[in-house]
């Protein structure tokens, strides 16, 4: 009978957890650059003399989707999406490296390019400074061009180029902040062969109908495992019952 329970009881809760990481997609459906998670379930014996035929269901890992998501022309010249494998960088607010797909950018108030929350968009020597009074125009290659609005007219000059990594999908993390980083903490190398798409915008990589379908996959599944706990009890309740009768 604890066998049934030990299965049931761990089975429930890793379901309702999940249920958690699904929602957590569908909530980021319309997300810039957003990746889709996946959890993955796995069976683990109890550890025991008493017990070697009891195990329960665990939470093993939390897998991240590299998928693309789908592009979206917007015209908007600050706009960028990376075109298949790829990542721009970031400075985190502790002054570290960080990846993200999110290509809606914009101007600080101090010249700073930065993401939509917030964070400074890195070149090779560090944050890229945009000058006052200037049209911007991104290049495939992450270059960065502006032309003063006033003056000289067609006068372009390089603001700097925005520093587009690939290192393998392995090697990063996802943090709490949604950012990716190398597992080892350091940088990673800027790679030629990454480019974006101009005045474009990836959109989320979550697929909301899957996803509407595994939670209501989930929500079935949960309560089957509460089911189960209440069959278990049920049947030892009657099973005291025909002891206290022998």
């Amino acid at each position: 009978m604890d066998r049934l329970i030990y299965t049931a009881m761990t089975g429930a809760r890793q379901a309702f957890l999940q249920q958690a990481g699904v929602a957590h997609n569908l909530a980021n459906a319309s997300t810039i650059g957003f990746r889709a998670m996946e959890h993955r379930f796995r069976s683990v014996p109890v550890q025991g003399e008493a017990m070697p035929t009891r195990a329960f269901t665990v939470d093993a890992s939390v897998a991240d989707v590299f998928e693309q998501g789908p592009l979206m022309a917007t015209g908007r010249p600050l706009d960028v999406a990376v075109q298949g494998e790829g990542w721009i960088a970031v400075q985190t607010g502790d002054g570290q490296e960080a990846y993200t797909r999110a290509g809606n950018l914009q101007v600080s108030a101090d010249g700073q390019l930065q993401t939509a929350g917030g964070l400074n968009v890195l070149s090779d020597g560090g944050p890229i400074a945009i000058p006052p009074d200037n049209s911007i125009t991104i290049s495939p290659d992450g270059t960065v061009s502006v032309v003063p609005l006033f003056g000289t007219p067609n006068n372009v000059n390089d603001a700097g180029r925005i520093k587009l990594v690939n290192p393998p999908a392995a090697e990063l993390v996802r943090g709490d902040d949604g950012l990716f980083r190398l597992r080892d903490g350091e940088p990673a190398q800027a790679d030629e062969n990454v480019r974006l798409a101009p005045e474009t915008l990836e959109g989320s990589n979550v697929n909301p109908v899957d996803s509407m379908v595994s939670l209501i996959s989930l929500s079935r599944q949960f309560e089957m495992q509460i089911k189960m706990l209440q069959t278990a009890d049920t049947n030892a309740g009657r099973a005291d019952q025909v002891l206290s009768m022998a």
